[in-house]
């Protein structure tokens, strides 16, 4: 899977992925609501036997326009150009987004980006796509430019769910910091995932018999505290069953700072300065504080038992989570 970072001086796009179909989105969550535009990018890109690329924007627009209030990112870019290469998309294009570029005019979004710099062949993207300054660029404006530079136009209705609802990162954002994570998988088509370096702690885990994968999830993470059956992939590609703690230790710490602890079943050994996922079947309960180490360990062997049971009958969702999480 090829990842480009564009620098318009530096990195003219290989030939062999010029002429392509290009979905355009952010994509936040490769979520089911974006699969109907990127599988519909996959399609005419074979039809027309092109390549299939994804044109998205780094950082996320909306920390550009209000840097104070961080976005809670479903799908950090790593994971997102994971989960695109999963799909058969030949590469994910990462254009830098910054007050300049949000300051050009549609019709030079057209010709510096999608004509002179990708040669597109096509272009699949929402209904309510709006680019260039003050979102001048608009799904009319789009398909007149298609006209005009030579390129194809399609333009995908917004996908609902079994109860007509618009499926939506929005959404999942919310059933994430709610705990659901059941359903906020249901939404996703795969389990929702979360990836970090595994760092030191304080072993208070092995010392009680449950030593655990310590990772620091970025600030914005919105993930509710709690006790989750997981499944955790190391960077090989190993996966381990297990049980997770997010939060603060409150039997253990005051006012800690957010940590996930994930407690691999049948494993041992040094997983420090892996980068490793954790991906979340099932949220078992709340936080709690307990009144000493004993009932504490008491309840982590119901945890254990609880995970291990949620997660023997487990299946894939999908492709998308057979590749994340199986």
């Amino acid at each position: 899977m090829t990842v480009f970072h564009r620098n318009e001086k530096k990195e003219p796009l290989p030939e062999n992925l010029k002429g392509g179909v290009i979905a355009i989105g952010n994509f936040d969550g490769v979520h089911r609501g974006h699969r109907s535009v990127l599988d519909r990018a996959l399609e005419l890109a074979a039809e027309r036997g092109v390549p299939a690329l994804v044109l998205t924007f780094e950082p996320h627009p909306r920390s550009v326009f209000k840097p104070d209030e961080p976005v809670f990112r479903l799908t950090p870019a790593p994971l997102k150009a994971r989960l695109l290469e999963a799909m058969g998309f030949n590469a994910v294009l990462e254009y830098p987004f910054d007050r300049d570029f949000a300051g050009r005019s549609a019709e030079e979004f057209i010709e510096s980006i999608l004509v002179d710099w990708l040669g597109a062949s096509a272009v699949v993207t929402g209904f309510d796509f709006h680019f260039g300054k003050g979102r001048q660029g608009g799904p009319a404006f789009l398909m007149a430019s298609g006209e005009r530079h030579g390129f194809a136009v399609s333009l995908v209705d917004a996908y609902r769910d079994e109860n007509a609802e618009v499926v939506s990162s929005s959404r999942i954002r919310t059933l994430v910091a709610s705990g659901d994570v059941a359903e906020a998988a249901g939404l996703l088509g795969y389990r929702y995932t979360v990836e970090a370096e595994v760092i030191g702690g304080e072993k208070l885990g092995r010392q009680l018999g449950f030593p655990t994968a310590n990772m620091r999830l970025a600030d914005e993470n919105e993930l509710h505290p709690g006790i989750y059956a997981v499944r955790f992939r190391r960077p090989d590609g190993t996966l381990h069953d297990g049980v997770a703690s997010y939060g603060r230790r409150p039997t253990v710490t005051e006012n800690g700072a957010p940590l996930l602890e994930t407690y691999l079943f049948d494993f041992s050994g040094s997983l420090y300065g892996e980068v490793c996922s954790v991906s979340f079947f099932g949220h078992l309960r709340d936080e709690l504080k307990f009144d000493g180490l004993d009932p504490l360990v008491a309840q982590i062997r119901r945890d254990e038992e609880e995970a291990r049971a949620l997660l023997s009958g487990v299946r894939p969702l999908g492709e998308l989570d057979a590749a994340i999480a199986f």
